[in-house]
């Protein structure tokens, strides 16, 4: 992908998009894991938890990039993310933010490394997917997620609770870029039309193409208002089968 172009504007708007949605509760839970130190080393620990959360970013991003060029895996790594777009809608009224707490420096630094670790492969996943395996990408990518989640859990706080459509909006970009995952597959090309593909297909191919793209952002947001609905009326106290009918 060459740099500047709008196909490279339009991937590093949706990485960034992206790195606020997925972020946040990264962010959170890093905050809290650090909460019971003394004031002078709570930015002690999250600072070189920083650094240690980079180095594990780092090399998540690189083995995923790397993972995906091996034949199946952008099925199977757009799938995964269509789940967690899904997931990220469905959860969003049920998110507990009581994360793990550490008493000693070391125990918060080890506590940050390991949550970023954990917590950030729906975020790796998504930036790898969104970069279509362009380093530059993949880099700023990593440049903007780290300062989010490690110094920005208040800032992705409010903006979330001031602009919830953000929410809606990040699961779909997320949806599109497994969308584009699977569309890249090659071993779909015979679905989506690869570089040895008919011209007399070409419009079948098409079709196909933007029929995934559809039905993954529909899908995914129709299934999280359904799940948020759902979850939304049993608090009310309405049964499965009120829902049912």
């Amino acid at each position: 992908m060459e740099l500047f172009t709008a196909p490279w504007w339009s991937a590093l708007l949706a990485i960034i998009l992206i790195d606020l949605v997925l972020a946040g509760d990264n962010a959170i839970v890093i905050a809290l894991a650090a909460r019971n130190l003394p004031p002078h080393l709570q930015k002690k620990a999250i600072a070189w938890g920083a650094a240690g959360a980079i180095a594990v970013r780092s090399v998540m991003t690189i083995g995923v990039v790397w993972l995906l060029q091996i034949p199946g895996l952008m099925l199977v790594g757009g799938l995964g993310l269509l789940w967690i777009a899904y997931k990220l809608l469905a959860d969003q009224d049920d998110k507990a933010h009581d994360g793990p707490v550490a008493s000693t420096f070391w125990g918060a630094m080890k506590t940050i490394v390991v949550a970023d670790a954990l917590m950030g492969i729906d975020n790796v996943l998504g930036v790898a997917g969104a970069a279509h395996g362009s380093f530059d990408l993949v880099v700023i990518g990593l440049l903007v997620s780290v300062p989010i989640v490690v110094f920005g859990s208040t800032m992705v706080l409010k903006l979330v609770e001031r602009f919830p459509a953000i929410i809606k909006v990040g699961a779909a970009v997320l949806a599109l870029t497994a969308a584009k995952m699977i569309v890249g597959e090659k071993l779909l090309d015979p679905v989506y039309g690869g570089p040895g593909a008919l011209p007399s297909a070409q419009a079948l191919h098409t079709t196909a193409e933007w029929l995934t793209y559809a039905v993954a952002v529909a899908g995914v947001l129709g299934a999280g208002w359904w799940a948020t609905r759902r979850a939304k009326l049993k608090r009310s106290g309405v049964d499965d089968e009120m829902l049912a009918q």
